[in-house]
C-alpha cells in the first residue's frame, strides 16, 4: 500500500491538543519533530553523549510538526479531508495563537493541488438501500433507481467514501419523512442534510465551525436543486456562539445528525438535547471503537437512550432518542 505523508506545522504548546484531534480520527502513529524537546532531551542526558554534530542541530531548528501518514487511496483522502477540518477547527479556536501557524503540507503537495488530485480516487458509491454518491466530474447508471447525491465536496469531509459517513446514511435512511426536520451539527460538505432532504425531510439546518464549509455546502445543495427556503447553513461553535445558539433554538428538530468525533459529540450531547423534539433521535458518527463507551455513558446522562450501535472497522455511530 502506498502511503501519503501529512505534515502539520505547530508549536511545542501545540503537540497534546492537534495530536489529541488527530488520535479522536483513528490515527494513532505519529512523528513528531520538535526543537524545544530535541534541545531538552540533550540537557537532560548529557551522561550519555560528549558530541553532537552540527548537521543533526541545524536539522532540528525552526518549528514544530506533528507528521501522520495516510493511505493513499479513496479512505486515506478522505481523512486528509476529516485532518484539514479539524486542523481548521484548532486554528479557529488558538484565538491568541498559541499554536503556532497550523498549515498541511501533504507529500510536499500544497492544499489547492491536493485538492484536485485526490479526485481520482473518489467514485460512484452505493449507499445503503437508497443512496447513489455521484461525483460531480463522472456520469454513472441508475439501473436500481436510487436518490442520486451529486457533490464536489471541494475541502471539506464528506464525500461518502468514509465508514462514518456511511453509518450516518445507513442510520437517516430509517428516520426520514416528509415531515423530518434536521439539524445537521459539523455538516463539511453537507453531504448528510443535503440527503436528508433528497430523501424527503421538510427542512435541514446546517452548522460548521469551518466558514468554508458554508459555500461548500450551499453549492452542493444547488448542484442538486435544493429549494433554497429548506435549507440554512451557518458557520460557528453552537457550545459557545449565542447568537448561533439562539438561531438554532428557533425551532426543534425530529433528527440531530452529529459526525464528528467522540469529544465534541460529548459536549454537544446537552445543547442537542435543547434543540430536539420529544422523542427526537440522535445520529452520532465518528467514534472510534475505544470511545464507543465514553460516548454512550455521556449521551446516557444526558438523557437519552441508546437504540442501537452499529461498527464498521473500527468506527462506530451510536443511534439515540
Amino acid at each position: 500500500m502506498d502511503w501519503i505523508k501529512v505534515s502539520i506545522y505547530t508549536t511545542s504548546e501545540g503537540i497534546e491538543p492537534l495530536s489529541g484531534r488527530l488520535y479522536q480520527l483513528g490515527i494513532t502513529g505519529l512523528e513528531i519533530e520538535d526543537e524545544k524537546d530535541f534541545k531538552d532531551f540533550l540537557e537532560n542526558n548529557k551522561q550519555y553523549w560528549d558530541y553532537v554534530d552540527d548537521d543533526l542541530i541545524k536539522e532540528k531548528e525552526g518549528e514544530t510538526e506533528v507528521i501522520a501518514y495516510v493511505s493513499d487511496n479513496a479512505a486515506g483522502h478522505e481523512m486528509l479531508m476529516a485532518i484539514r477540518n479539524t486542523v481548521a477547527e484548532l486554528k479557529q479556536l488558538d484565538e491568541d495563537g498559541e499554536f503556532g501557524r497550523l498549515e498541511i503540507e501533504i507529500n510536499n503537495m500544497c492544499e489547492e493541488d491536493w485538492a484536485n488530485n485526490w479526485k481520482k480516487y473518489f467514485h460512484p458509491l452505493n449507499v445503503g438501500e437508497k443512496i447513489l454518491i455521484k461525483p460531480e466530474w463522472e456520469e454513472t447508471e441508475n439501473p436500481e433507481g436510487r436518490v442520486v447525491f451529486s457533490v464536489n465536496p471541494g475541502m471539506s469531509f464528506g464525500t461518502g467514501s468514509h465508514y462514518t459517513t456511511q453509518l450516518c446514511i445507513e442510520n437517516l435512511e430509517g428516520f426520514i419523512n416528509n415531515d423530518t426536520k434536521v439539524l445537521d451539527l459539523g455538516c463539511g460538505s453537507g453531504i448528510l442534510s443535503i440527503i436528508s432532504l433528497l430523501l424527503g425531510a421538510e427542512s435541514a439546518f446546517a452548522v460548521d465551525i469551518d466558514p468554508n464549509a458554508v459555500d461548500i455546502a450551499y453549492q452542493n445543495a444547488e448542484r442538486n436543486n435544493i429549494d433554497k427556503s429548506k435549507y440554512t447553513v451557518k458557520a460557528g461553535d453552537i457550545i459557545t456562539n449565542t447568537a448561533l445558539q439562539e438561531e438554532i433554538a428557533k425551532d426543534k428538530y425530529d433528527v440531530v445528525v452529529a459526525n464528528i468525533v467522540a469529544d465534541v459529540i460529548i459536549a454537544l450531547a446537552p445543547k442537542a438535547k435543547e434543540y430536539m423534539k420529544d422523542g427526537g433521535v440522535f445520529i452520532t458518527s465518528g467514534i472510534i471503537e475505544d470511545r464507543i463507551d465514553d460516548v454512550k455513558e455521556a449521551l446516557e446522562k444526558c438523557g437519552f437512550k441508546i437504540e442501537s450501535i452499529k461498527q464498521r472497522k473500527d468506527w462506530a455511530s451510536i443511534v439515540c432518542r
